[in-house]
């Protein structure tokens, strides 16, 4: 077999989204990732939990598992723990992972378990028909908030980065290349790599030409190990920052720690472990 390349990853399910949504483009750059590292398809596992961008186990020919609202990093996580030897990769948009899944974020971060967790936020809930979501905007009109959203949106970088993320990052779907890169960065990186990728949604929050205005690449001089230098440009609202926050080279990831501690705990029979608790 000859090298493989981005189309080699896509299944034959054509995906539904909406003609210019950017979740196209997420998993383009996300096959071309693969194709990049030249990770074998049956080593591959993609895990979502339930929306629009959810739906991306269908497109792509590895394996998948597409669970339910909010869960997408729960079933990374004990999908990694049993074959560490996998590329798992967790996808989701912002309802999905900020609101009913947003207490797994926390946790998977604190452990630092090797996966790569993708949230295609377009700050709204497309498959719903345009709710407003943990991300969008106070003040924003839907046919839901009629008054406007009286919420403040979630701030999702500020949360990785407090959450101690090891692999912290934003990406606009409109910059494939950049995107792509970086996808590539958080699948090698050696722990959890969070990406919030800015992905308008055409039909009820079209955001491209807004994001097009306030993007803009992170400072070259920007020092990815400083934690505190991140969470400066996290601050920064008015202009939305693309790139690699923050990095943490030098931390363990779960999958190694567990490893130790396997290798460090006496080894049993299943007879012994049950003789030792009767005790």
């Amino acid at each position: 077999m000859g090298q493989l390349k981005a189309k080699d990853y896509k299944s034959g399910v054509k995906p539904i989204w909406c003609p210019g949504c950017g979740d196209y483009a997420v998993l383009n750059a996300l096959t071309k990732a693969f194709a990049g590292l030249e990770i074998p398809h049956e080593e591959i596992v993609v895990a979502s939990g339930i929306g629009c961008s959810s739906r991306f186990p269908a497109f792509i020919k590895t394996y998948g598992f597409h669970g339910v609202h909010g869960r997408p990093l729960p079933l990374a996580t004990g999908i990694k723990l049993g074959n560490p030897d996998l590329t798992v990769v967790a996808v989701g948009g912002d309802g999905d992972g900020f609101s009913i899944g947003g207490g797994h974020m926390p946790h998977a971060a604190r452990r630092n378990i090797d996966i790569t967790y993708i949230v295609m936020d377009n700050s709204i809930y497309g498959m719903t028909k345009g709710q407003p979501s943990p991300t969008s905007p106070t003040g924003m009109h839907r046919k839901a908030a009629p008054y406007g959203t009286q919420e403040t949106p979630l701030n999702p970088i500020m949360m990785a980065l407090s959450y101690n993320a090891s692999f912290v990052a934003r990406c606009f779907s409109n910059k494939l290349k950049e995107m792509t890169d970086i996808i590539m960065q958080a699948i090698q990186h050696p722990g959890f790599a969070f990406i919030q990728v800015l992905s308008p949604c055409i039909t009820f929050n079209d955001t491209y030409a807004h994001y097009r205005e306030i993007t803009q690449l992170i400072p070259e001089d920007h020092d990815t190990s400083d934690l505190a230098a991140a969470l400066q440009l996290a601050l920064v609202t008015d202009t939305q920052y693309l790139g690699v926050f923050y990095h943490d080279k030098e931390r363990l990831g779960y999958c190694e720690r567990v490893r130790m501690v396997q290798e460090a705990a006496p080894k049993m029979s299943l007879d012994a472990i049950i003789e030792n608790y009767k005790r």
